[in-house]
């Protein structure tokens, strides 16, 4: 389990660490077991005001391309150096504005098992009959996905209960 001290102490790390010209504005910094991912934000392009939606998407993502480009080196370092520090892959992402235009361009897809009885088994074959999902792997991701969008709060709960137990384990007696 990922504690909180441990996700504050690599934000904390990130913020003293990367370039004061890249954090005018917030970055967001997440961490799991195996990844730590980095997503900046950029100003968002000024448009006229009677763009249409295709222009402010293209020019979104040209400027997200830019600062991918542009940052290139000086993210890998930084990169390096967190992973000998928290022994995690990073990955970096951009934002840009507001957040109408977020871009992933690496990221880790961790293959996880599990083992399905028929009923749920039924439920990802659907999805992937029906042209959701192309594969029951997909098709898992995809319902993941959707429960992490629909019970955000629920899942906060459960992350703050499951800190309370670690924090009450630390304190226990040493074996």
């Amino acid at each position: 389990m990922i504690t909180t001290e441990m996700q504050e102490r690599v934000r904390g790390w990130f913020v003293g660490r990367l370039p004061q010209e890249w954090t005018t504005m917030a970055s967001q910094v997440s961490v799991d077991r195996e990844e730590v991912v980095v997503v900046l934000t950029t100003p968002d392009v000024a448009m006229a005001e009677d763009a249409s939606d295709a222009e402010r998407a293209e020019a979104r993502a040209g400027r997200a391309r830019a600062f991918r480009e542009e940052t290139r080196e000086t993210r890998m370092a930084i990169a390096r150096e967190a992973e000998h520090r928290f022994e995690r892959t990073v990955s970096w992402g951009v934002a840009v504005g507001s957040g109408d235009h977020t871009e992933l361009w690496t990221h880790v897809a961790a293959p996880v098992m599990t083992r399905l009885r028929q009923p749920q088994r039924q439920v990802l074959d659907t999805l992937v009959d029906a042209g959701v999902a192309k594969s029951r792997s997909e098709a898992l991701a995809w319902c993941v996905r959707l429960v992490g969008q629909h019970e955000d709060d629920w899942l906060a709960e459960l992350r703050s209960a499951m800190e309370s137990v670690a924090d009450v384990r630390g304190r226990g007696p040493a074996a």
